[in-house]
């Protein structure tokens, strides 16, 4: 891009930018040079070292270079165009005229604005392939592991702890803690030959403890019971 294109370019981003109705009316040259695009704020983006360097692309712009801008009135953009061609321009030229309008051209303007709108939506960069990811290595084959598998098939499998009968909870005499026979009335210890029953005070016929020596009711003795 020139430094004639830069000029332009950024003189349409910034009326698109503020008032884009403006994009298709006259321009006073004043205002381009002193608020629109002036030269402090907009050198380096257009690339200029010195105010000379601005004010002679923008003379190029307003005499009518590259058909971009339509300048008005019209002595004023021969006056451009003849200091251009000569060794040595005078740019006070720009400034030689009370009022010099700038209307930017139908066709460069939608060419900027659609180039405006390609800078603002950059194609997304396509993302690398990814690499296919390498196959996992085989297992080593393991001696007799289909043997072993086969072999655990025919073991029997534990039967269901639901199945299995509990064991009858064992009852020792009260007396000697012999162990007493299951599954049948036990009246007497086979051990001790203490009764297993039931013991009664003989003399009130509370029931008493095994081991107790006298009744909890009465104090009779009952050792002997």
């Amino acid at each position: 891009m020139t430094d004639l294109e830069r000029l332009y370019h950024r003189l349409v981003q910034q009326l698109a930018a503020t008032d884009p109705a403006r994009l298709h009316r006259p321009l006073p040259l004043d205002e381009i040079v002193h608020s629109l695009v002036p030269y402090r704020a907009n050198r380096r983006a257009l690339g200029v070292d010195t105010s000379e360097e601005y004010e002679l692309v923008l003379m190029r712009l307003c005499a009518g270079e590259g058909g971009l801008v339509r300048t008005e009135p019209e002595e004023a953009r021969a006056r451009f165009a003849e200091e251009l061609g000569s060794a040595n321009p005078d740019l006070a030229a720009l400034h030689s005229f009370e009022s010099v309008l700038v209307t930017l051209r139908p066709e460069p303007l939608a060419a900027a604005l659609e180039s405006a709108d390609a800078e603002l939506e950059p194609e997304a960069p396509a993302l690398p392939e990814a690499a296919p990811l390498p196959e996992p290595p085989a297992l080593p084959e393991i001696p007799g592991l289909e043997a072993l598998a086969e072999l655990d098939d025919e073991v029997e499998h534990d039967p269901d702890p639901e199945t299995i009968p509990e064991p009858e909870s064992e009852t020792r005499c009260a007396y000697c803690g012999g162990r007493l026979p299951t599954g049948r009335a036990v009246k007497f210890c086979p051990h001790c030959g203490q009764n297993q029953t039931i013991l009664v005070c003989p003399e009130c016929r509370s029931e008493i403890e095994p081991g107790w020596k006298h009744c909890v009711n009465c104090g009779h003795a009952v050792s002997e019971a």
